[in-house]
């Protein structure tokens, strides 16, 4: 069984955070950058799923120099071998134009399954991968709580999560992509002996041409959806309290409604 893992690098969520200059995104500079959280548990599955059944674990990751230590983390974890895509080219790209470059750079390879997280910490598309599944014409499953492979490998059983506390569960034929949820399993920690092998483990950074892929399919060129600018939520006037016993509490409250908030 050959797994890929995408795993995006974030701003951790302890930082204190400052938007740029340019009002186009955070300013960067002293920002603490882990791996984003969903795609941690995606790991955590594929690992337990390799040394279940036996296979390879490959982690991939696109985004600048920094994100080389984020996939050290994931090869250090127990992952084989690590791909970063980090031209210029791949940078700045919504979910169509990263889903696009990820699975040129899964292409590249033959996997039985690929995982990632259910959506980023950052912007939250949730997107990524429905449009790698897309491109490399494999069925898919998002918000997934559970995988269980039938014998043979050639499908899974996926548990995922529903609105109103239910849950779905399907079988899904492999190869596949699936979506991995939060709390799926309990991630390990990277052990010293790991730490030390992950410096020696590969990893490949192919270039655009490489993946076959035009500089205008990818990145912000690429990108269908534009960030026009970043801002902090403007803060509001307080909390007002109503006085009174219930009935004339909801009478002020229905005015206020609709003659100050207008949305009655």
């Amino acid at each position: 069984m050959r797994i890929a893992v995408c795993m995006k690098q974030v701003p951790d969520t302890e930082a204190r955070l400052r938007v740029n200059r340019e009002g186009s995104w955070i300013d960067e500079e002293d920002v603490a950058f882990v791996i984003n959280e969903s795609d941690e548990f995606a790991l955590e599955e594929a690992l337990t799923i390799a040394e279940k059944i036996g296979g390879e674990v490959v982690v991939i990751g696109l985004g600048p120099e920094r994100v080389k230590e984020s996939l050290r983390k994931g090869l250090a974890l127990g992952a084989a071998r690590a791909v970063h895509l980090k031209e210029d080219a791949f940078l700045g790209g919504d979910a169509v134009a990263t889903g696009r470059a990820l699975a040129a750079a899964i292409q590249r390879e033959e996997f039985d399954l690929v995982l990632t997280g259910s959506q980023s910490d950052d912007v939250g598309y949730g997107g990524t991968g429905s449009v790698v599944a897309g491109h490399l014409g494999w069925p898919h499953a998002w918000l997934v709580m559970g995988i269980e492979l039938e014998e043979g490998g050639s499908h899974a059983k996926v548990t995922r999560e529903m609105e109103s506390g239910l849950n779905e569960i399907v079988r899904i034929a492999l190869p596949a992509v699936f979506e991995v949820q939060a709390g799926i399993n309990h991630p390990r920690y990277a052990s010293i002996k790991g730490i030390m092998q992950a410096k020696r483990k590969p990893m490949d950074e192919p270039s655009v041409e490489e993946l076959g892929l035009d500089s205008a399919q990818i990145g912000s060129a690429g990108s269908r959806l534009e960030v026009v600018s970043v801002a902090f939520p403007k803060s509001g006037a307080g909390a007002e309290m109503i006085e009174g016993d219930p009935q004339t509490a909801a009478r002020i409250l229905v005015e206020k409604l609709q003659k100050e908030a207008k949305v009655l």
